[in-house]
């Protein structure tokens, strides 16, 4: 992993490398996930035009739906959003996400072209996979798979979401032994409260074999910015730990305006400060929340990294209680 360094860690233009590939992704990612759908047309296009003139160009823009589900359409709309905001391809990249639910003896393909079709693009820069919750799938045949889907240009590189060590260590062997691209990237979900995993000793030994990091859930569902009571639907709660860290807002509230933050900013810099980190992905629902979320980065520079994760150590909720091999 490589990051510039002509101003650190400002969003303007920070870009670090997707693992090996030879992409290089914006320091903070934009979300798609129960964002756009709530919000008024116009002004998530002119929040979208605002991030890709602060420097942020990877956006994950997946697929929420699928049978039995109920319908979804966040990525049919970011698709409008890049056209009424005059967006060239070339200024944005695309991750997108393939479930593995969905994967079938025709591979990946048909969900990968359902994507691309639903979002108006002809590849996807990075496409992540979804949880491994099946137990009948060959991972050399995702990994083969996937190798067929670069090779014929319809993606530029894949990572994991949410995947144990020891599941991504096998990726990595498969693809070795097979001449082929493994994972460049696992997204998992890190946070002040939430970090056995990433902080591991487990995928300390990824991160040493060139793996990167895209730290989600970030923010708690909105529970770290405060929004304990809220409405939006937010992921699962491994450890089931979400009572304490709720428990833990104010004096985490507290902490924040004694470093003339947020508490989101406080949140989001933390992140920041994982030495395999490439970018953190949040999502926001009007443009003071993206202005005010790409601030943090100025924190840690303010703050210092180490002081930061010292201030924070008490919010670690996590600790002793999940396996940091991962799911």
């Amino acid at each position: 992993m490589n990051a510039e360094t002509t101003t650190p860690h400002r969003p303007e233009t920070a870009r670090r490398e997707i693992g090996t590939s030879g992409i290089r992704a914006s320091l903070f990612s934009l979300g798609s996930w129960h964002t756009y759908d709530r919000m008024d047309f116009g002004d998530a296009t002119a929040m979208l035009r605002e991030a890709v003139d602060r420097g942020v160009n990877l956006f994950d823009v997946g697929v929420y739906t699928g049978p039995g589900m109920p319908p979804a359409f966040t990525d049919v709309i970011f698709s409008a959003m890049v056209r009424a905001a005059g967006l060239r391809r070339d200024e944005w990249l695309l991750s997108s996400k393939l479930w593995l639910e969905a994967f079938g003896a025709d591979g990946f393909r048909p969900q990968l072209e359902n994507a691309l079709f639903r979002v108006g693009a002809e590849h996807a820069d990075l496409v992540v996979l979804g949880d491994l919750r099946r137990d009948d799938l060959e991972l050399g045949d995702l990994v083969l798979d996937l190798a067929r889907l670069t090779d014929e240009g319809l993606i530029r590189a894949w990572g994991v979401n949410n995947w144990s060590a020891g599941s991504i260590q096998r990726l990595i062997d498969i693809a070795t032994a097979e001449g082929v691209p493994g994972p460049q990237i696992a997204q998992l979900k890190y946070s002040v409260s939430r970090r056995s995993i990433p902080d591991g000793a487990p995928f300390a030994r990824l991160w040493e074999q060139g793996l990167t990091l895209q730290a989600s859930d970030c923010l708690e569902g909105g529970v770290l910015a405060g929004k304990v009571n809220g409405d939006r639907q937010i992921g699962r709660d491994p450890g089931d730990i979400r009572q304490r860290i709720i428990d833990d807002v104010p004096a985490f509230t507290a902490l924040a305006g004694s470093l003339d933050a947020t508490p989101a900013q406080l949140a989001i810099a933390f992140t920041l400060t994982h030495p395999a980190l490439v970018t953190t992905l949040f999502g926001a629902s009007s443009i003071a929340q993206l202005r005010a979320n790409l601030d943090a980065a100025a924190l840690v520079d303010r703050v210092g990294a180490a002081e930061l994760r010292r201030l924070v150590e008490p919010f670690w909720a996590d600790r002793d209680i999940v396996d940091p091999e991962g799911p």
